[in-house]
């Protein structure tokens, strides 16, 4: 297991109580280089959205308890935030919360000269991802996909 996925991991389990007890689901955690600083964000969701008062509970205690286990070597910053409404489904948990929404779906490679589709995502496995696009089952292999997000309707 690399650094980053062990800080993950780790920051994944001292997480799960602190968002439960204020109400909120885990959507993802990624400790993550940008531009020579380390940050290590944990994105929450609930029902109805996180508001900014969840986001700031959930960092206060999250960043006590990373204080209190001490494992990440590295100077960070912590950010606790909502995954936005647009956000990329990234791993099986993010699709799997996501079957019935409508999402975008971009190939590397042009499929019938097309490289963006926008269905509803019906199922998905290890290997294929299926989205309904106006009636229609479009199956992508998993390998091809460059990008999957939910869409965003205003």
């Amino acid at each position: 297991m690399t650094k980053r996925e062990t800080y993950e991991e780790k920051t994944l389990g001292i997480l799960e109580p602190i968002a439960s007890k204020h109400g909120t689901r885990i959507y993802d955690v990624e400790y993550v280089e940008e531009a020579g600083e380390w940050y290590l964000r944990a994105y929450i969701d609930k029902d109805g959205g996180v508001t900014i008062d969840d986001c700031e509970a959930v960092s206060r205690e999250l960043s006590d308890a990373l204080d209190e286990n001490d494992f990440i070597d590295d100077a960070y910053y912590l950010e606790v935030s909502s995954p936005g409404l647009g956000r990329q489904l990234k791993k099986d948990r993010h699709l799997e919360l996501s079957i019935g929404e409508e999402v975008e779906l971009k190939t590397y490679k042009p499929i019938d000269k097309k490289k963006e589709f926008v269905g509803i995502l019906k199922a998905f496995d290890q290997n294929t991802v299926t989205i309904d696009s106006d009636g229609e089952d479009l199956v992508f292999p998993r390998k091809d996909i460059a990008i999957i997000k939910l869409t965003i309707d205003f």
